[in-house]
């Protein structure tokens, strides 16, 4: 018994050797172009490009010799044949950096003031706001050779995305690289990331039926605003706190509170999720409408904008996505990828908040789980 036993747990152990074996150039294998942005675009162009594209984040693109990259990076595109260089990637735009321009003011709290200024705001360059999260500041490729560990370890340190050089001219390179130039390139996110391992669940192993708190990826700080925050302030919170989703739960009568704050969010009762992504759906006419409202309500009326709907059986904004501390890894990841969210929110058996699972949370925790279980092979 010993002996099978031992056996199972070695042919176990080679699979997922294999699966590590396998490159960044094996996660892009149905990735499309890279979709950009010109450092001329506007604001309002850069929404719709996000928008047209079901995207939330995209790369800015300006003319070589002009500028420097997002964190000192030379990350350029150059001709094939001839090498010269055609252009020059000097950052990352999200939409947590296009909300977080918006909120920017000048310390007035007048609401009308906010929506007269909208248009005007989105009608600034786009190179003009890079650098307003962590993301637009952080720039980087992974060589298509890079193992999956070492995605990994960059993926687990909240970068979400990375440009990866499709004909690079260092093909002996592993890793993580701020100088590139390259033809042509794609991106990896942290999705994708999870997708692959997803769909080679097999050759995890036991990993994925450890619980979320067991493996260590159970995040107990989770900040919220109630069902009377306004949407308004809903994104000021995001920019405040460089957040890009938040809970929303019931107000409490117990006490007064600031709704246009942050509220700790544990042990209150979710009802909702409030996301910079929600944004990306409106176009600028119903943004001016709806900044007044709660933000219970605007994330009830873009839920039934066409443009969620990435494929068909992804929830709904408004729906929201939560497990158990006691959930297996693996059911977590299936909620992420099926849904195409970016965190679950974690509840008791009550159904109150106690804490959130993010992308960069289970890609950290995972990845120790794979290096200590290689140790002992």
């Amino acid at each position: 018994m010993q002996q099978r036993k031992d056996e199972q747990e070695a042919t176990a152990a080679k699979t997922t050797l294999r699966l590590l074996e396998k490159t960044v150039k094996d996660m892009l294998v149905d990735q499309g172009r890279l979709v950009e942005v010109p450092y001329t675009a506007t604001l309002g162009d850069t929404m719709n490009a996000l928008v047209a594209n079901k995207v939330v984040a995209l790369p800015v693109a300006a003319p070589p010799g002009q500028w420097i990259g997002a964190s000192g990076s030379m990350i350029l595109e150059s001709d094939k044949q001839t090498g010269a260089v055609r252009k020059h990637y000097i950052g990352m735009v999200t939409m947590l950096d296009i909300v977080a321009y918006i909120a920017d003011d000048d310390g007035s709290n007048d609401q009308t003031t906010d929506v007269a200024n909208l248009e005007k705001k989105m009608m600034v360059p786009v190179s003009s706001i890079i650098g307003r999260s962590f993301e637009g500041l952080s720039l980087c490729t992974l060589n298509p050779n890079t193992n999956i560990l070492d995605c990994m370890e960059l993926f687990s340190k909240g970068i979400h995305r990375a440009l990866v050089p499709m004909d690079s001219q260092m093909e002996n390179i592993q890793g993580v690289e701020l100088v590139e130039s390259a033809s042509s390139y794609k991106m990896l996110t942290q999705m994708d990331l999870l997708k692959f391992l997803k769909d080679h669940a097999s050759e995890l192993g036991e990993i994925l039926s450890s619980s979320i708190k067991e493996i260590g990826c159970l995040n107990q700080n989770v900040y919220a605003i109630t069902d009377r925050t306004k949407v308004i302030d809903a994104i000021k919170c995001l920019r405040t706190a460089l957040l890009n989703a938040v809970p929303i739960v019931e107000s409490s009568n117990d006490f007064e509170e600031d709704h246009r704050q942050l509220v700790d969010g544990e042990g209150r009762k979710p009802i909702g999720t409030f996301s910079a992504t929600d944004l990306r759906g409106c176009h600028l006419s119903a943004l001016q409408t709806w900044l007044p409202l709660r933000a219970l309500e605007f994330t009830e009326l873009v839920s039934r904008s066409p443009l969620f709907a990435f494929k068909e059986g992804v929830s709904a904004p408004k729906e929201m996505v939560s497990c158990q501390p006691q959930a297996a890894l693996g059911e977590v990841i299936e909620k992420i990828v099926s849904n195409h969210v970016h965190r679950v929110w974690v509840v008791d058996e009550q159904g109150l908040l106690a804490g959130l699972v993010s992308l960069t949370d289970i890609v950290g925790a995972l990845r120790v789980s794979l290096l200590s279980k290689i140790d002992v092979m």
